[in-house]
């Protein structure tokens, strides 16, 4: 087995009729980091992770495609045993508590009884549902739902865990509640994927972003050296906005008044260009008020990748 690795695809296909979803996808999760998957609704997201989930098989002639180290057309079942896998949308038995629930699945992941009644009292815990342990699931919010089908997910204490839009439903307090999670989940070691809309917040969780469309990989990133390398627009307010557009005049800085918000956005830059502009424009003796990128990177890129779809 691939001992670094959580997650190797390589060349996955997969079709239906004919339509191809997968067109040859790559990707790569190691342990011990959260990978982000980001793309177009259709661009194959959630095909990908079903088939990481052992919920639907590649296409024959796909080059590898390995989860915990199994290959998963040979050793499906033991690739199973191995991931936690939370879609995007599941059912509940709304008749069960949310323990009962739990105990439910820990018995079906073959968690020994011992071990189960401790595992799902530090879960609740970690997922902040304590007050709803012995409450029908019926009862709980959308958003507290998710949050106990992420606890469901690692009942078993998966070494790979695959999360499709796992903060649908979340409010912003449990958005960074499941940041930290994942975070902590990673620090252990758990190889963690997860794909989501919610751009601005995957910088904040990932440590690598692997960007996809109309079925391929269109590129796998270490996020800290896109966040350093990608370019994006940056909003300035000073207290002399004239002065201000004079000076980005003069260094041949392209800005436009910014919509709808005080501010010019100039750009595009890098976030060393961004600093050595923040610096000339603080020597040439402009007040600067606020000094800020306008959305974030990844989403950036993501519009840059989708141009052609304008």
């Amino acid at each position: 087995m691939d001992q670094d690795v959580g997650v190797l695809a390589r060349g996955v296909t997969r079709s239906f009729g004919r339509f191809q979803a997968l067109r040859g996808m790559d990707l790569t999760v190691p342990y011990g980091e959260v990978t982000a998957l980001v793309g177009a609704n259709g661009a194959g997201k959630t095909t990908l992770m079903l088939v990481l989930a052992t919920l639907l098989a590649p296409d024959p002639g796909t080059a590898e495609v390995k989860v915990a180290g199994y290959d998963l057309r040979t050793h499906s079942a033991l690739a199973r045993a191995s991931l936690g896998w939370m879609p995007d949308t599941f059912g509940v038995y709304d008749r069960l508590t949310a323990v009962e629930y739990l105990e439910f699945f820990a018995a079906a992941y073959r968690v020994p009884r011992a071990d189960a009644a401790t595992r799902i009292a530090e879960l609740l815990e970690r997922v902040h549902l304590v007050e709803f342990a012995r409450q029908p699931v019926h009862v709980l919010s959308r958003g507290q739902k998710q949050r106990l089908g992420l606890a469901r997910a690692l009942v078993h204490r998966p070494k790979v865990l695959l999360l499709d839009e796992p903060a649908s439903g979340l409010d912003p307090r449990s958005r960074v509640e499941l940041r930290d999670l994942l975070r902590g989940l990673a620090a252990e070691g758990c190889a963690v994927l997860v794909s989501s809309h919610i751009l601005n917040e995957l910088e904040e969780i990932a440590d690598r972003v692997v960007l996809v469309d109309q079925g391929r990989t269109a590129g796998e990133h270490d996020l800290a050296t896109l966040l350093a390398s990608a370019s994006g627009i940056w909003r300035i307010r000073a207290l002399d906005e004239d002065a201000l557009g004079v000076a980005l005049d003069r260094r041949s800085v392209p800005h436009r008044i910014a919509s709808g918000t005080p501010g010019v956005d100039a750009g595009p830059l890098t976030e060393q260009e961004a600093a050595s502009l923040l610096t000339d424009l603080v020597g040439d003796g402009v007040r600067i008020v606020s000094y800020a990128p306008v959305g974030g990177v990844l989403e950036s890129v993501y519009l840059a990748m989708t141009e052609d779809r304008r």
